[in-house]
């Protein structure tokens, strides 16, 4: 049995939407326009999906903290209220 985490699906499928561009200077700059203000810079393409990565993660764990509403991506909610199982389902 797999175990699948929705934070994790979450991340994987608003990285499939991110866009990049190559700058004038060489350097690359990406973007998921679903998530505003989720941006990276960085010298080359691959560090510039680490680092756009990285800010969307914490976009995420910012926004919940705050109670900012999220945009739903690939039918994942993370705005709704978690549900909670009896103990004795587990």
């Amino acid at each position: 049995m797999e175990t699948r985490y929705i934070l994790t699906d979450y991340v994987e499928q608003a990285m499939a939407y991110a866009v990049y561009d190559k700058l004038e200077d060489g350097t690359f700059a990406g973007r998921i326009p679903q998530c505003k203000g989720v941006v990276a810079f960085e010298a080359t393409l691959r560090a510039c999906e680490n680092e756009l990565r990285s800010t969307l993660e914490d976009w995420i764990l910012v926004g919940l903290k705050l109670g900012h509403p999220l945009p739903v991506i690939a039918a994942i909610d993370l705005n709704k209220e978690p549900s909670y199982e009896p103990v004795g389902a587990v």
